[in-house]
């Protein structure tokens, strides 16, 4: 974290309360953000007591008096409603609250358009592992963002994970491999569990055996940084089983098809981009 950044200091409104709202406020908070200083809204009156109890911030369905000396307002609110929203809050922003958009495909142009002139932006693609502090999350700065605001955002997303910062080109690439993948992997998981079944485990059992292989086998290759090829490679004997299960997977076409997967999340993300421009 920067040492120049208080963030116990640091005054936060989260416009919207959905799963990635939510992940990304726990986060904040985890990251030494003061739920004294959160304001969050939420539209269902059962919806604000659910976030006030479980992260103890103040939650209102007022979106502009949320942002209100806010020193960061993130914006986690569906693509189609951002444009709208940031209408409605404009006037009351701070000069220099930074303004942190979690929205699929929706660029720093479109947020600083519909801004008033200067406002710093940050565009990051987080995902749902941020609710419990293993998250990837992915940033570009907007064109008056400065290092400071960056800073500023990277140390309020430290609680969610790991966060880097990539040329905003890339933002729809890094999003269809990090802000899609927890889908892909729990899609892995239900498979590999599902085959253990098939194989006659009780589902118990097959469930614990995929979940930690899976853990164990990431955090093997997160703490040695080895190629995920060359750690295969050493799991694969010569003639054992497990080249015999790859072979498997090859034959079905798992690789083109996680490789399938991550081009039409991108395709999907360029296609929202344009859809806002419209």
């Amino acid at each position: 974290m920067n040492a120049s950044v208080n963030l116990h200091q640091t005054h936060l409104a989260m416009l919207g309360t959905g799963n990635m709202g939510s992940a990304v406020l726990a986060g904040a908070l985890r990251a030494g953000i003061d739920p004294a200083n959160v304001v969050a809204t939420a539209r269902r009156p059962e919806r604000a007591e659910q976030v006030a109890a479980e992260h103890g911030v103040r939650v209102t369905a007022d979106n502009v008096e949320a942002v209100r000396g806010a020193d960061v307002v993130v914006v986690a609110v569906k693509p189609k409603d951002v444009g709208a929203l940031l209408g409605t809050i404009r006037g009351a922003l701070a000069p220099g609250a930074v303004v942190v958009s979690v929205a699929a495909g929706l660029s720093t142009d479109f947020l600083q358009g519909r801004l008033p002139a200067g406002q710093p932006v940050v565009r990051v693609m987080p995902n749902t592992p941020a609710a419990i502090g293993a998250g990837m999350s992915a940033l570009s700065r907007g064109t008056h963002a400065s290092d400071d605001d960056v800073a500023l955002v990277l140390a309020a997303l430290a609680g969610t994970g790991d966060v880097v910062e990539v040329p905003e080109a890339y933002q729809a690439a890094a999003g269809a491999v990090s802000g899609s993948g927890p889908a892909y992997m729990f899609y892995v998981l239900d498979a590999l569990a599902e085959a253990g079944v098939s194989v006659g485990l009780s589902r118990d059992l097959a469930s614990r055996l995929a979940v930690q292989t899976m853990l164990g086998s990431a955090r093997l290759i997160a703490e040695t940084g080895e190629h995920p090829a060359l750690a295969r490679e050493r799991v694969t004997s010569p003639g054992g089983t497990t080249v015999q299960g790859l072979r498997a997977l090859d034959v079905g076409g798992v690789r083109a098809a996680f490789i399938a997967a991550v081009e039409a999340a991108r395709d999907r993300t360029d296609q929202i981009a344009a859809e806002s421009q419209a």
